[in-house]
């Protein structure tokens, strides 16, 4: 599991830094929202964040080692793998919610069907 020491981060140096540095970056919260939802193939995954495979796979990958995804094998040959939130990315689950509240609030325009 990653872990960011504070005094190798630029600027004011907090906990709220830390964990940007980890999930901070738009792609990674929206692999945490699909897997909170209950999607578990990358696949799906793909589709629900809109984004690239390829960003998909880097997120999934540095979720991995920041602890906040596991990955189950539920094939081999070719392995493929089911994602799930590990008990620190269900404890984003709250963040993820907070953003939905506020991007409804403030970031979408009051005609968008929810």
């Amino acid at each position: 599991m990653t872990k960011i020491v504070l005094t190798d981060l630029p600027g004011r140096p907090c906990p709220a830094a830390a964990a940007l540095e980890l999930v901070g970056e738009r792609w990674s919260l929206l692999v945490v929202r699909e897997l909170s939802l209950g999607v578990t193939r990358f696949g799906d995954v793909v589709r629900g964040t809109g984004a690239p495979r390829d960003r998909v796979a880097a997120r999934l990958r540095s979720l991995e080692d920041a602890g906040v995804v596991v990955r189950e094998a539920y094939q081999d040959s070719p392995t493929r793998w089911d994602y799930r939130l590990s008990p620190a990315g269900r404890d984003l689950v709250p963040v993820v919610e907070a953003l939905l509240v506020w991007g409804r609030r403030h970031a979408v325009a009051p005609a968008t069907p929810a």
